[in-house]
């Protein structure tokens, strides 16, 4: 046999590696975490955590919107306008009642020249506590002053630069206070719920949080442009 005849016998072709790539198998109830996923749009679904979702939106939004009445007030006095409205934080303590009255349930309050509030109360014998109510309102600017048995007058002199910017730098104040309130109630709703990282219900809360704490902000900004404030 020849020498070419035998290599081509024997040659043998190179052993054929094929890499095959393969996929651990899903386990069998495994729980789906597709709602477990940060930016997820789902709503909440759970009952309980709706009912503290309900409960911690009206306790921020009843917070942020007497923050806003508290900065139309403050604009309003800045601005120069004088306007019962000015007067609308006043709450008056009387002896027979159980609970604080607003100003307007128990005296009336009208504007002379443009420039004093006048106070009426409904019955003579309330003045007193009145004139305190005004006084522990600690409205800035605002100094009561007894002109008679049934009036309370209250000059209300064009605030200056100074006024103006005292008054912001009081609202500016106030707006964290308020965020605190918002930003505890965040707390406190996260901790009775104890929901798991990165589900849909911290997702939603935060979310709440964050729009009410920028309203804050809003609001804060139109004040300063209307004040003038740096």
């Amino acid at each position: 046999m020849s020498f070419l005849r035998l290599a081509v016998r024997y040659a043998r072709p190179p052993p054929l590696f094929i890499h095959v790539r393969t996929y651990a198998s899903a386990k069998k109830g495994a729980k789906s975490t597709s709602t477990l996923v940060p930016g997820s749009k789902q709503p909440i679904t759970n009952s309980a955590a709706q009912e503290e979702y309900t409960k911690a939106e009206l306790t921020m939004k009843t917070a942020v919107e007497w923050y806003r009445k508290e900065c139309a007030t403050v604009e309003s006095r800045a601005s120069g306008r004088v306007t019962p409205a000015l007067l609308s934080t006043v709450r008056v303590k009387l002896p027979d009642m159980d609970s604080d009255m607003r100003l307007d349930q128990v005296a009336t309050v009208g504007v002379r020249d443009g420039s004093v509030l006048l106070v009426t109360p409904f019955e003579e014998n309330t003045l007193k506590f009145i004139e305190q109510g005004i006084y522990e309102a600690k409205i800035s600017g605002v100094v009561p002053q007894k002109q008679d048995s049934r009036t309370i007058r209250i000059p209300m002199p064009k605030p200056t630069v100074e006024a103006r910017l005292s008054l912001y730098t009081a609202a500016q104040r106030k707006a964290e206070e308020i965020r605190v309130q918002v930003r505890k109630q965040h707390q406190a709703s996260l901790k009775r719920g104890k929901y798991e990282k990165h589900s849909v219900e911290l997702e939603q809360f935060q979310k709440l949080t964050d729009r009410y704490v920028g309203e804050i902000d809003t609001v804060l900004a139109s004040l300063k442009k209307a004040t003038g404030a740096k």
